[in-house]
């Protein structure tokens, strides 16, 4: 898939514009900031759009219009696009990585390049080694203390994609690799199986006699960049996502061996190992073999693990957290099914932000198969997504009631908002308006710098306030770009409890908020949880598999999420 990279060179020239600084700057910025989100967020490949229906078929998705197409197709066809190579060469600084680092946007980056010949983050960590920035007017110490945490940051994260880029990209090549007629069955295994929120690199199986085929076939898709080693059985490449990925051909006698190595994690798999040694066993991604070596278990992974007394374990649960006990005990918990998912609870439209209106909203999540949306759109205060006040509320909610009037009971449209949770902790509208709501999801959306004690006492005021349904995206990262606030989540934890506020686990793939871990903590406490795609378009309700690959990681079951009920009963919980 190119989309990747053509977003991203859009969001890049939405920067250099930014740095302009010239006449309608602004609505060019949002143009091509629009593109890259549409781009970066479409399911399908943006070359197989354009060779389906050429650059009309571009043209019709949402913020595409004909200059863009064109730019798109120019890429495709060149791998270059000329207006971004010019003024890549006006601004020679990588504003892609240096505006990755917390708190450093692109104007302030160019400001570094013209008064410190700041170029990328190798200049900026010499930069702030040498308190050079402190001293420039607008900078200071503490925007040098955070640019160094955003460092440190990106240096973990280094060589990493979101689960989003790259599940998509080893789902395609695995899409692919099934219909050559080359293999028997292809599948992705690693950690983009366990769904672990960000992936080092992607791993393919796949079950074949034709190895050379298939490795000629694999080295030749459009999603490879480059070749780093190939051989008869194994062949790693370079993506253009940016990742490398193995691609491993096995003999039909160990594919369950081998899907079960492969998926990992590493750590679960040294406690199986461990476990099949007291046993008399050894396993490896061959197969489980005796004491003389006779293969006892190889083609299934669900007989391998019940060889070693264990259920077989869901691969979201796999990273050594008591799994492997619990499966040994026969006491796994039931984990959520996406098709149990019968609601979106976090959604906006062309009110605000979004880039659909709520009909087609409503359309799309009918399409998936759910029986309810809230609509909740952002308010005043975030005056960047064009936040609606207490007036352009009510004028939307007889919008909403008219479209449940038409719906006549075949589907509901709770009405509510992303309401901000402003600094000092009350919220962005008065009460008389969000007692209107059925649904109120309250958000940090600014000054996330608080100290600890002051963004606790912020949040836990907000939800005891008693006018507030759901937490929003409760810890307010965003993966690979900012990490989470400093805030006592088990203050937070307690004040949802104490009054029956929801924790939303965010499904968008930038964000995955709460992680899996927080899921685990906040189970520990008398809590619902409720899954939002925080869609702003149409497609981005598709996203709902990462919130419940995240749930599933946290070990989540139907019964503690709320939009996996009924719509009467959730009528009935958000009425009481």
């Amino acid at each position: 898939m190119r989309n990747k990279e053509i977003a991203d060179i859009f969001s890049e020239m939405a920067q250099l514009i930014e740095i302009e600084d010239e006449p309608n700057a602004r609505f060019k910025i949002r143009a091509y900031q629009k593109a890259a989100l549409t781009i970066s967020t479409l399911q399908e490949d943006v070359e197989d759009l354009y060779e389906k229906g050429g650059p009309k078929a571009l043209m019709e998705l949402p913020g595409i219009g004909q200059a863009l197409a064109e730019k798109i197709v120019e890429y495709l066809k060149t791998g270059k696009i000329k207006k971004f190579e010019q003024m890549k060469k006006e601004y020679p600084v990588d504003f892609k990585n240096l505006t990755r680092v917390s708190g450093l946007g692109p104007k302030k980056a160019f400001r570094l390049y013209k008064e410190l010949k700041v170029r990328d983050l190798e200049d900026l960590k010499n930069a702030l080694e040498k308190h050079k920035i402190q001293g420039l007017e607008g900078f200071g110490t503490r925007s040098e203390e955070q640019f160094k945490k955003g460092l440190i940051m990106l240096e973990g994260q280094k060589g990493r994609i979101l689960l989003g880029d790259g599940l998509p990209a080893a789902e395609s090549i695995v899409g692919k690799l099934n219909k050559s007629g080359l293999v028997e069955e292809a599948m992705v295994a690693g950690s983009a199986r366990r769904m672990r929120e960000t992936v080092g690199d992607l791993d393919i199986l796949v079950l074949s006699s034709k190895g050379e085929k298939v490795m000629d076939f694999f080295v030749k898709l459009p999603e490879v960049s480059d070749i780093v080693v190939r051989g008869p059985t194994k062949t790693t490449v370079m993506l253009r996502i940016g990742v490398t990925c193995d691609l491993r051909v096995i003999e039909p006698n160990s594919f369950g061996a081998a899907v079960q190595y492969f998926t990992g994690s590493k750590d679960h798999n040294v406690q199986v190992r461990t476990i099949a040694i007291g046993m008399g066993y050894k396993l490896n991604e061959y197969g489980l073999f005796d004491r003389k070596g006779k293969l006892v278990s190889a083609r299934s992974e669900h007989d391998i693990y019940k060889k070693l007394g264990m259920e077989w374990m869901p691969p979201e649960m796999r990273e050594a957290r008591g799994e492997v006990k619990l499966a040994q005990q026969g006491k796994l918990p039931k984990l959520v099914e996406l098709a149990e998912v019968k609601g979106d609870m976090h959604t906006h439209t062309v009110e605000t932000d979004g880039a659909n209106t709520i009909e087609e909203m409503v359309e799309e999540a009918r399409r998936i198969g759910h029986k309810y949306i809230a609509t909740t759109n952002h308010t005043k205060s975030l005056q960047i997504a064009k936040g609606m006040n207490e007036k352009g509320f009510e004028r939307y909610f007889k919008k909403v009631d008219a479209l449940n009037r038409r719906l006549d009971g075949k589907f509901r449209v709770f009405k509510g908002a992303e309401v901000d949770v402003l600094k000092d902790g009350s919220l962005d509208l008065d009460d008389k308006c969000l007692k209107s709501m059925d649904w109120v999801v309250a958000s940090v959306h600014m000054n996330y710098n608080m100290e600890k004690d002051a963004m606790t006492k912020r949040i836990v005021k907000a939800l005891d306030s008693g006018l507030v349904n759901v937490m929003g995206h409760p810890t307010g990262r965003e993966l690979l770009v900012r990490e989470q606030y400093a805030v006592d989540l088990d203050k937070v934890f307690e004040a949802a409890e104490r009054n029956g506020v929801a924790l939303e686990i965010n499904a968008n793939p930038q964000r995955m908020d709460l992680n899996d871990t927080n899921i685990m903590a906040a189970s520990k406490y008398k809590v619902r949880f409720a899954l939002g795609t925080d869609a702003h378009r149409t497609f981005h309700m598709r996203f709902m598999r990462y919130g419940v690959g995240t749930a599933r990681r946290g070990w989540l079951g139907p019964d503690r999420i709320i939009n996996t009920m009924e719509l009467r009963k959730v009528e009935g919980l958000i009425s009481r």
